[in-house]
């Protein structure tokens, strides 16, 4: 359960899955220890062998955290013609977790994920959460934007002040 809860979160588009708090709070550590695998990984030095075999030793580590599927699948497994199963959610969520995540959270020394608590399901009253990844696109935009409206405020006051000054000298010009 905790494996496809991982790979739905990190396959997420918009990281951040909705789950009961019990599921949340057990899925935390074990995304994050997934994370903390790839954020070695992208801190490694590529160049030396030793640290090739460490990040493929690390990845997988990492990939025991997802269903990486396709294990048993020869090379040409099936019949001729026949063309090879697609490759799993966990496959996918391994490569994004080590392209994009590793190198997000490079500098970051923990704390991946947040929990927020939404209230009760109607139907059987469990709590819910939504656990999200921290840092998240949605997030930097947010805070682009407040950044913009901001300085939107502070240039439309100067520009508003400035016409203010302006009117006011006007005024005293016409009344010379």
């Amino acid at each position: 359960m905790l494996r496809n809860l991982a790979t739905s979160l990190i396959n997420a588009r918009d990281e951040r899955i909705v789950t009961t708090l019990p599921k949340a709070k057990e899925l935390r550590p074990f995304v994050e220890r997934a994370i903390t695998l790839s954020r070695r990984a992208a801190t490694l030095d590529a160049d030396a062998d030793a640290n090739g075999a460490r990040g493929v030793h690390l990845r997988r580590q990492a990939a025991s955290f997802f269903h990486s599927g396709n294990f048993g699948q020869a090379a040409s497994a099936g019949r001729r013609g026949q063309a090879r199963a697609p490759r799993t959610a966990g496959v996918l969520a391994l490569k994004r977790l080590f392209d994009e995540l590793g190198e997000r959270f490079k500098d970051r020394p923990g704390g991946y994920t947040r929990i927020i608590k939404l209230g009760r399901r109607q139907g059987d009253g469990a709590e819910l959460a939504i656990i999200e990844l921290v840092e998240n696109p949605r997030e930097r935009e947010a805070t682009e934007a407040a950044r913009k409206r901001a300085k939107g405020t502070t240039s439309k006051k100067k520009s508003g002040d400035h016409k203010a000054r302006a009117s006011k000298k006007d005024e005293t010009e016409d009344a010379e």
